[in-house]
């Protein structure tokens, strides 16, 4: 699973962010198959470990980098990140997390060190794209100092139906860096 765009490894303090490898399908699956989680995705919830291999697979031509989510202390695949150059300087990512680490931080503290990854990199503005009922993203996203820049109706059709989007953005000079920044609970 490392054909694409590189993504080089990055870490935080209980997180290492790498490549997605077969290896961690089994754990990802976990999180691609559950309803709740993939209720306000793109696509429906996985059927099969080899849905869940195709979807974070990189090729060749993806204009997006990936990377899985692994707990240090367990070596256990709990989500994955994406980030995408949307035009020079601008990123929107992307994330996702098995139940099984919600609630411990685990997405501020990832999401966070990705956005610090982005904007290391030379990246003026971060944003994300989110469905107005997905509170939990919505809630993350402003913990971490995002602002609400605009909502884009009927913007996509899911699994769910057609949907809104509400799009999330972050300025380099609006960051705090994650060394300033608790990376615990939150």
């Amino acid at each position: 699973m490392t054909d694409g765009m590189r993504a080089d490894p990055f870490e935080s303090e209980r997180l290492l962010m790498r490549a997605p490898t077969h290896d961690d399908a089994p754990a990802l699956y976990e999180a691609y198959r559950d309803q709740g989680v993939m209720r306000f995705w793109s696509s429906p919830p996985h059927e099969s470990v080899a849905d869940t291999i195709a979807y974070v697979t990189p090729h060749v031509d993806d204009q997006w980098r990936q990377w899985v989510i692994e707990e240090r202390s367990s070596g256990r695949a709990i989500g994955t990140l994406a980030a995408g150059e949307r035009r020079r300087g601008v990123m929107e990512i992307g994330y996702l997390l098995a139940p099984i680490a919600s609630g411990k931080g685990y997405g501020r503290e990832a999401v966070g060190a990705l956005i610090d990854l982005l904007f290391a990199e030379g990246a003026r503005r971060v944003f994300a794209d989110t469905d107005p009922d997905n509170k939990r993203s919505i809630a993350l996203l402003q913990d971490l100092g995002f602002q609400r820049e605009g909502l884009l109706r009927a913007e996509w059709h899911t699994h769910i139906g057609v949907r809104d989007s509400v799009i999330w953005g972050l300025l380099r000079d609006e960051w705090r860096p994650s060394a300033s920044r608790n990376t615990g609970r939150g």
